[in-house]
């Protein structure tokens, strides 16, 4: 890549700030440093959220999704979010053992509006507290408790822009690479592609919890 003339780079804080200016009332008064009831009301209604951590071998965004009010708040400050079967990478976990930073950010299907927070996160093993979480007979291995610090929304304005939301911006699935395909292709064919995508469905169905 070509790299950015040195005139045209922005460097340094005054030069953003001239840039695009201060940000408006609302951007800033819509900060807490709790769970208001509205902003608990969104998670409530939320089934997906995107979790940020970083640490010594670099940055993560983990995605998250489950039934609608997965995601627990037990009181103003906390939330409870379960650790469902994955890939076992365990990026962000191993991330939040050394760098208790996290930021969230919460999508509810049809709505503009996202919520973003901000907090300290450690993982818990409680019985009782992966004993609430159960799911057809299935506990999560572990579960993130995450000590809120900033909550505020983010307007629609993203959200407008991409239409994620219109079904008629929908992209059809088969116009993409497969997951076996493209484990083939980076793979080198080492992994059958066709094989893993015949037996997808069926692994989805079986390990989700």
């Amino acid at each position: 890549m070509t790299p950015t003339p040195a005139e045209h780079r922005i460097d340094d804080l005054d030069t953003l700030a001239a840039l695009y200016g201060s940000p408006g009332e609302t951007s800033i008064r819509n900060e807490t440093d709790h769970l208001h009831p509205h902003y608990r009301a969104l998670i409530e209604a939320s089934p997906f959220v995107a979790v940020a951590s970083a640490g010594p071998e670099g940055l993560d965004v983990s995605p998250r999704g489950d039934a609608p009010g997965f995601v627990v708040a037990p009181d103003e400050h906390t939330l409870w979010l379960p650790d469902r079967r994955g890939n076992n990478r365990t990026d962000t976990l191993r991330n939040v053992l050394r760098d208790p930073r996290v930021a969230l950010l919460f999508l509810v299907p049809g709505v503009g509006e996202t919520l973003r927070v901000n907090g300290r996160a450690h993982l818990s093993i409680a019985p009782e507290l992966l004993a609430r979480f159960e799911v057809d007979g299935q506990r999560p291995r572990s579960v993130m408790v995450v000590q809120v610090e900033t909550v505020y929304f983010q307007c629609a304005r993203a959200l407008v822009r991409s239409a994620l939301w219109d079904p008629s911006r929908h992209v059809a699935r088969d116009s993409l690479p497969t997951p076996g395909q493209m484990l083939a292709a980076l793979t080198h064919d080492e992994i059958d592609g066709a094989a893993y995508d015949s037996a997808l469905p069926a692994r989805l169905k079986t390990s989700l919890y």
